[in-house]
């Protein structure tokens, strides 16, 4: 008798909590959206020779900071680190996922009916991180103004932002779907 009642309160209690659910499909959207991305930025690598970002440099950037180095005159030129790829691909993806969660934190409801102007809206808004943070501290200067060709690099950061607000859209629609589909 104790057996079957516990069974039955097994089966009504949720196995995640609405907060963790949610957390989860943040995390999956935002790693889908990243990946999504990924896959546009080599294809256009491959179809039209346009550079693309090098992880390994983010990895190189984060494994000098526990020495107090926080800018480079030359992120390219400093010293290679250990591990620096798999640290730069790792914080990619992990800054992919911190963008969609402000995403939903700013739009509760989002996840549930995704839209795409608030996901382009945060993907505009993410090319902040490269034009004031990265590219600063790589030497690169502000948005990219000791870059030999400036406009060129800002248009690029800003197409590739925009880009993941799209994806941002387009991943959550694919786990919607996903969730509908499953009942």
């Amino acid at each position: 008798m104790a057996l079957a009642l516990i069974a039955q309160r097994e089966r009504i209690r949720p196995l995640m909590t609405v907060e963790a659910n949610t957390f989860l499909c943040t995390m999956i959207v935002g790693i889908g959206a990243t990946f999504a991305l990924d896959l546009w930025t080599a294809f256009l690598r491959i179809a039209f020779k346009v550079p693309s970002a090098n992880y390994c440099l983010v990895g190189r950037w984060l494994r000098s900071m526990p020495e107090g180095t926080f800018t480079h005159r030359s992120i390219a030129a400093a010293p290679a680190r250990g591990f620096e790829c798999a640290l730069g691909w790792i914080a990619h993806y992990a800054i992919g996922a911190g963008f969609t969660l402000a995403l939903v934190l700013a739009s509760p409801g989002w996840l549930a009916q995704p839209t795409i102007l608030p996901a382009l809206l945060v993907g505009l808004m993410t090319v902040a991180m490269p034009f004031l943070v990265m590219q600063p501290a790589f030497g690169l200067g502000v948005a990219a103004s000791k870059t030999p060709n400036p406009t060129q690099a800002r248009l690029r950061s800003l197409a590739t932002h925009v880009a993941f607000g799209f994806c941002l859209y387009v991943s959550a629609r694919a786990l919607r779907f996903l969730l509908d589909a499953r009942g």
